[in-house]
C-alpha cells in the first residue's frame, strides 16, 4: 500500500510547492505618508524631512534614512517576511536603480493625504505625484525586464496603501477651510471618494492586489495628548471616534472595490484596536511609556524639532511606544506588523 501512496504524497507535495510559488509576491510597491515613506521626502523641497540624528539610531548601520522612526517601519518588515529584501527603497533616492526597485519601490511622502490640501500644508509630494512616479516607474521596469515580465510583477506585486491620518490631523482640524465646507462626516466620506478614486486609478494601471490602512487611533498620538490641556493630556476621544468612524467606512470601501473591480483583491489593514491596547497597556507588551516619545521630551518634537543634541531623547527606545510625538518606535512597528501578517496580509504570504 505504502508503494502505491508514495507517487500521490510526492504529487500532492509537488502542487503545495507549486501553488506557494504562484502565490509569492514578487514585489511590494508603496503609497502613502510618513508611516511608510522610507525617505522621499529628503529630495523633495520640504521640511518634513527625518534624514539627521536621532532618526535612525537603531536603523542598520545607525543610519538616519528619512524614516520616521528610530529603525525600520511596517514596508521593510513585510518586505523581509515576504521573503524579499529587508528595507524597501525610496524612488526619488538616486543610491538605487531599477535593478533595487524590480522587488520593492517607495513613493510614499512624509505629510501627504488623499486631499491635495494636505499635502500643501508642509509642501510635500501630492498623491497624484506619487501615481505620477509610479507611472514612469512602470516605464522603468518595462525597459528593464521586458513588457511580459514586467505586467506579471506589476499585477502580483502587494502595493501597500497607508495614507489618512494626515487629512484629519494636519488638515481639518488644524485650518479653517476644509471645515468650512464639511462636517466631519462629510469630510469622512469625501476622503472615502478620493481613496476610490485612487485605487481605481492604480488598478487602471495594473495593480490588482492590495492593502489598505485604516488611521491608528489619532487622540492618543503624543502631540494630541499633549495639547489636550484641558482633560489632563488623556487621550482626546473625539479624534479616536473620528477615525473609528472612518475606519469603518474604509472597510466599506475595500469590500465595495471588491464586487466590482475584476481580478482585484483588496484587503483592509486595521492596526487601531492592537496600537489602543499597546497605549493603554503597555507594562503588557514590554513597553514603560505610551504617553510621549522617546525623542526630546517626547511631547511635541518631530521631524527638525527631533534633534539629535536634545538630553531628554531616550536611549532606549523599545521602551517607549513612540518614537517622537507622531510616530511609533520600531518595536512598535514590528507588532503591529506581525498582527497584520496574521491577519489581513496573510493571504499574501
Amino acid at each position: 500500500m505504502a508503494k502505491f501512496l508514495a507517487p500521490w504524497l510526492f504529487l500532492v507535495q509537488t502542487l503545495v510547492v507549486v501553488a506557494k510559488s504562484r502565490a509569492k509576491v514578487p514585489a511590494v510597491i508603496v503609497f502613502g505618508d510618513s508611516s511608510v515613506d522610507s525617505g522621499n521626502n529628503n529630495f523633495y523641497p520640504t521640511i518634513a524631512r527625518s534624514n539627521f540624528a536621532p532618526y535612525g539610531k537603531d536603523f542598520p548601520g545607525g543610519q538616519a534614512t528619512g524614516r520616521f522612526c528610530n529603525g525600520r517601519i511596517p514596508p521593510d518588515m513585510i518586505s523581509e517576511a515576504l521573503g524579499l529584501k529587508p528595507t524597501v527603497p525610496a524612488y526619488l533616492d538616486p543610491m538605487y536603480k531599477i535593478s533595487d526597485f524590480a522587488v520593492g519601490v517607495c513613493f510614499a511622502s512624509a505629510g501627504t493625504g488623499f486631499d491635495n490640501a494636505t499635502s500643501d500644508v508642509a509642501g510635500v509630494i501630492p498623491l497624484w505625484k506619487e501615481v505620477e512616479y509610479y507611472k514612469e516607474y512602470q516605464k522603468k521596469l518595462k525597459a528593464y525586464l521586458g513588457e511580459r515580465k514586467a505586467k506579471i510583477i506589476l499585477s502580483e506585486a502587494l502595493y501597500l496603501i497607508s495614507i489618512g491620518t494626515n487629512d484629519f490631523l494636519e488638515n481639518y482640524y488644524t485650518f479653517p477651510t476644509r471645515r468650512s465646507q464639511f462636517t466631519v462626516e462629510q469630510f469622512q466620506d469625501f476622503i472615502i471618494g478620493l481613496a476610490e478614486n485612487f485605487v481605481k486609478t492604480i488598478y487602471a494601471l495594473g495593480a490588482r492586489r492590495m492593502s489598505l490602512t485604516g488611521v491608528p487611533p489619532m487622540g492618543c498620538l503624543p502631540l494630541e495628548r499633549a495639547t489636550n490641556i484641558m482633560e489632563d493630556h488623556a487621550c482626546m476621544e473625539e479624534y479616536n471616534n473620528v477615525g473609528l468612524e472612518y475606519n469603518g467606512k474604509l472597510k466599506g470601501l475595500v469590500a465595495k472595490l471588491n464586487r466590482e473591480l475584476p481580478g482585484i483583491d483588496v484587503v483592509f489593514a486595521d492596526a487601531y484596536n492592537l496600537l489602543l491596547q499597546l497605549i493603554k497597556k503597555p507594562s503588557v507588551y514590554g513597553f514603560e511609556e505610551a504617553q510621549t516619545g522617546c525623542c526630546g521630551t517626547g511631547r511635541f518634537e518631530m521631524s527638525f524639532l527631533c534633534d539629535s543634541h536634545s538630553p531628554f531623547t531616550c536611549q532606549d527606545a523599545n521602551k517607549y511606544v513612540f518614537w517622537d510625538a507622531f510616530h511609533p518606535s520600531e518595536k512598535t512597528n514590528q507588532l503591529i506588523t506581525d498582527h497584520l501578517l496574521k491577519t489581513s496580509l496573510a493571504k499574501f504570504i
